[in-house]
């Protein structure tokens, strides 16, 4: 019985050190997997303007068997990984969707934990280091007057601490809706029209773009060069929609999109890596194609 025990214990050790080394290979393996597919998209454009539907913090917290409020936690430590990552990559501006008109459906405890959250959150980004060495420009969009007031001092701390800053822009969808940014330029447009600053004739898509939530931001600030349109659209936690996120900047654009299954507490930076590679080979093909177009064209004429 002794030997017995004693070679089940040595099975045991042999077994656990095979695991270690088998985790150490793996991890190695990815870092260097990690490291050749930066090496690979640093080589080729960037997109510009970057937007994530941060989707299954709900999910990850049912999955690991903790409460909701920790899913939420675990996620917005994610958020502050990807700004990071984009910091070293080169993005130099993202859209994140934390808070849509339809989540004031939940229920209030889970809206209470959202709001603290997000109250926390924009009140770290006042005093975080890391905003004001990248300088990082925060904005809130959306229709903040619907949030609670402490979350709305927060937002108007953050974006004070932060408007004089313009080598990242940081853009933070909260009460926001889709198709409401749509009829708000609309309705800014009627009121010009209205008034006579613009002709009914004048009107086209770039009225629209220019009345948007971020460009209207934008013409107002002393600092400028926000882009509209959306290059790259990510979703986490295995969805295929788009929820009402950004419409006319993502879809009016033909961005890449790029739906991936870990839920965003488990998003990692070679997550965002293939994301950005797969906006460049969408970019590669509508090269190809427009040189296939004009190849033809020429073929016709000559």
């Amino acid at each position: 019985m002794t030997r017995r025990i004693k070679n089940n214990g040595l099975k045991f050790f042999a077994l656990r050190k095979a695991v270690g080394i088998h985790s150490w290979l793996r991890d190695r393996v990815y870092r260097e997997y990690e490291e050749l597919l930066e090496e690979e998209i640093l080589e080729k454009p960037l997109p510009e303007h970057v937007a994530i539907i941060m989707d299954g913090n709900r999910r990850y917290a049912k999955k690991i068997g903790v409460p909701t409020e920790e899913g939420y936690l675990y996620g917005a430590a994610t958020t502050e990984h990807v700004i990071e990552w984009c910091f070293d990559i080169g993005v130099k501006q993202l859209t994140i969707y934390a808070f849509s008109i339809e989540n004031f459906c939940r229920t209030e405890e889970e809206k209470e934990q959202l709001f603290a959250l997000m109250q926390g959150e924009f009140e770290k980004i006042s005093r975080d280091e890391r905003v004001h060495k990248h300088g990082v420009r925060v904005k809130a969009i959306g229709n903040i007057n619907l949030l609670p007031e402490s979350v709305k001092e927060a937002i108007r701390k953050a974006e004070r601490a932060t408007e004089h800053y313009n080598k990242f822009k940081l853009f933070i969808a909260v009460a926001y809706s889709g198709k409401m940014e749509i009829v708000d330029s609309v309705y800014i447009i009627a009121n010009m029209v209205k008034r006579g600053l613009l002709s009914v004739e004048e009107i086209n898509e770039e009225t629209i773009s220019k009345h948007l939530y971020i460009s209207e931001i934008e013409s107002g600030s002393s600092t400028s060069g926000a882009k509209t349109s959306v290059d790259l659209l990510i979703r986490t936690g295995g969805e295929q929609r788009l929820s009402n996120f950004v419409p006319w900047q993502a879809l009016g654009n033909e961005c890449a999109a790029y739906f991936c299954a870990p839920f965003w507490p488990e998003f990692r930076r070679i997550d965002l890596l293939r994301a950005i590679r797969t906006y460049q080979e969408r970019e590669e093909e509508k090269r190809q194609h427009t040189l296939s177009r004009m190849l033809k064209i020429i073929k016709t004429f000559s």
